[in-house]
């Protein structure tokens, strides 16, 4: 049997569980999920190996209209994955319609490569809606391969591994057999933390955040890690702080015991919180943060 690998890329709007979806098909938790839009801001690689195939999965930020200059450098990772995709994977749920999407589907149609839409969320439709759906994305894209599912619960998601391999470009493997993405530790460690920050702070706070780990050291039975938290404002520095340290001091705990559970190792976590005005429309700062 001839070796099989490509690039599987999956776009869509923020919340249609884009990320769910990818940590159950690499089978680790790359990507960080919450309820809050614009959780993902890379692009990610998660790498499913076998003997006879690699497929490189990209998970992207949601498809928004932006609104700084880190929007528009998000955006660009979408371009890029549905430029560079061997497969696409338009993910979309129930409470979507095509009408929403009308030029991109208007590009999709006109591709050569297989195109999948994923319409996610069907544990929350009545059956008689889910099939209006299914019937309105028949329509709007007849050459691609609908699928409903729900990435959450994991319905419908072992149908799509095998279709994906059948439809995978023979090729040598991209990666070493041995990677699970191409991204750093350093890289999960920071996203880890922004995740945290997503959860316990509300409003434009966690949107304001950018997190740089500084120090990675690892030791025979601790890993060092010191991370600056960046923020636009002061007065968003005092609130990362919070009273008397407080809020600083539950995001330290709750990260770090999420990182002890990734990298499989005790860990001692600094956290600090330094300012940078303005930072989500500077170019320079954007290229200097990985966008």
């Amino acid at each position: 049997m001839k070796h099989k690998s490509g690039f599987v890329n999956i776009i869509g709007s923020p919340n249609v569980g884009k990320s769910t979806l990818m940590n159950k098909l690499v089978g680790e938790k790359l990507s960080i999920i919450t309820s809050k839009k614009q959780t993902t801001r890379h692009r990610i690689q998660g790498i499913v190996n076998s003997d006879n195939y690699q497929i490189i999965f990209s998970d992207t930020p949601g498809i928004i209209k932006p609104g700084y200059k880190l929007h528009e450098n998000m955006m660009s990772f979408v371009t890029q994955a549905i430029s560079d995709a061997d497969i696409l994977i338009f993910m979309t749920d129930i409470y979507e319609t095509p009408s929403k999407h009308a030029e991109l589907i208007e590009r999709l149609s006109k591709f050569e490569i297989p195109v999948f839409v994923l319409v996610n969320k069907i544990d929350q439709s009545e059956n008689e809606k889910l099939i209006e759906i299914i019937d309105l994305w028949h329509k709007a894209l007849p050459k691609a391969e609908i699928l409903p599912l729900s990435a959450l619960h994991n319905m419908s998601v072992d149908f799509i591994m095998p279709r994906l391999i059948e439809l995978l470009p023979e090729s040598p493997a991209y990666f070493s057999k041995e990677d699970l993405s191409d991204r750093s530790m350093r890289f999960f460690v920071s996203e880890i933390i922004r995740e945290k920050i997503l959860l316990i702070y509300k409003k434009e706070v966690p949107y304001s955040c950018e997190v740089v780990v500084q120090e990675y050291k690892e030791e025979e039975k601790i890993i060092r890690i010191r991370t600056n938290i960046m923020v636009s404002r002061d007065s968003q520095k005092a609130i990362i702080i919070g009273h008397k340290g407080e809020k600083a001091k539950q995001l330290g705990i709750d990260a770090r015991k999420d990182i002890e559970a990734f990298v499989g190792k005790q860990i001692y976590l600094e956290l600090f919180v330094k300012v940078d005005k303005d930072w989500r429309n500077k170019e320079e700062k954007l290229k200097k943060y990985g966008y």
